[in-house]
């Protein structure tokens, strides 16, 4: 979509509109003086003393207008500059301004500057993210590109054995399930990124949900389970199932949900009984396609996903520090208030 174009029209420059304001409010004591001299019949002269009071107030006017400007229009100028900079030179030109004026125009340009960072870390992330589908997409399709070649060359004279065939036609299905797989995260992480719907969900719904989808583990609930959070259950189900699928897929058998409530946020601590992230892992659990299950089938988006569409309703979520074994993740969502 392209973007929106300003109408061109010829439009006044804020210096010209502060330069003609004040020179007509200027301009209002020099006409009630030569008014009066008009109509007086004594005389037809300005005194000097007149004529020097309204120089003065010219130099003032003048003075002022140029701080006005000074004040408004240069840090404006230089917003509008550091703009086509950033644009040319992307990340490195995000930086303050030397000068700001007014305290509107600071908060403007600070506005400005995190809304520029976003939009570059956001075009760093997508670019990034397209290098590592295309990764992640080539290798399987290699593979069932290379089964099937030599299934389509196997001839009469040097036949492949019953074993052989299965095992290249188990390769291409295995990978096969892998797309499948990396297509399925990839539209739960499109839909992450753009929520769509709004809605409610409560925590007693979530662990009804998972219980149903995960009978291999005991799933609990403990405090205020019946808090209504701001997260549609369709998106609750995706991302409590990732973290659920997550701690299952490490071996868990048990898995904790604690709720508590601070002001307008629930906070919510999902503890599992697994094999825990290593000390290395940590800081790469939430990098795309980071998975230390790859050859059983990880794709390495699930947290990923999980923080995507906490994200886009208001949420978090952070690891946490265990002393044992298992993991434990805090995450956050806005409580829902119930109109009525």
């Amino acid at each position: 979509m392209p973007a929106p174009k300003v109408r061109t029209k010829w439009r006044p420059t804020l210096a010209l509109i502060v330069y003609v304001v004040l020179l007509a409010v200027m301009a209002l004591p020099i006409l009630i003086v030569i008014w009066f001299h008009a109509v007086e019949a004594s005389s037809n002269r300005m005194a000097p003393a007149e004529i020097g009071a309204l120089v003065v107030a010219f130099m003032l006017t003048l003075g002022v207008a140029y701080v006005l400007t000074r004040t408004i229009t240069g840090p404006i100028d230089a917003l509008i500059a550091r703009t086509e900079e950033i644009a040319r030179g992307g990340k490195g030109a995000i930086r303050p301004l030397e000068s700001y004026g007014t305290r509107e125009i600071a908060v403007l340009s600070q506005s400005f500057l995190d809304l520029a960072g976003k939009l570059v870390d956001r075009t760093e992330y997508v670019r990034s993210f397209a290098a590592h589908v295309s990764h992640e997409l080539k290798s399987p399709l290699t593979a069932i590109r290379g089964a099937a070649e030599l299934l389509r060359d196997d001839d009469v004279e040097r036949p492949m054995t019953k074993a052989q065939r299965l095992h290249f036609l188990d390769n291409i299905v295995a990978d096969a399930v892998r797309l499948d797989a990396l297509l399925q995260r990839l539209r739960e992480l499109a839909q992450a990124e753009t929520p769509v719907a709004e809605g409610r969900s409560s925590v007693t719904d979530i662990l009804t949900s998972l219980r149903e989808r995960f009978p291999a583990l005991h799933i609990s609930g403990a405090g205020d389970t019946e808090i209504s959070v701001a997260l549609p259950r369709e998106a609750a189900g995706i991302a409590f199932a990732n973290l659920a699928e997550n701690a299952l897929q490490h071996g868990a058998t048990l898995l904790e949900l604690r709720v508590s409530v601070d002001g307008r946020t629930a906070v919510i601590l999902i503890r599992d009984d697994g094999s825990g992230i290593s000390e290395a892992n940590r800081q790469r659990i939430f990098q795309p396609f980071f998975s230390t299950r790859r050859e059983q089938g990880g794709t390495g988006m699930g947290l990923g996903i999980v923080r995507a569409m906490l994200s886009s309703h208001g949420g978090t979520i952070r690891l946490l520090q265990t002393t044992g074994a298992g993991t434990d993740f805090e995450v956050t969502i806005p409580v829902q208030i119930l109109s009525g």
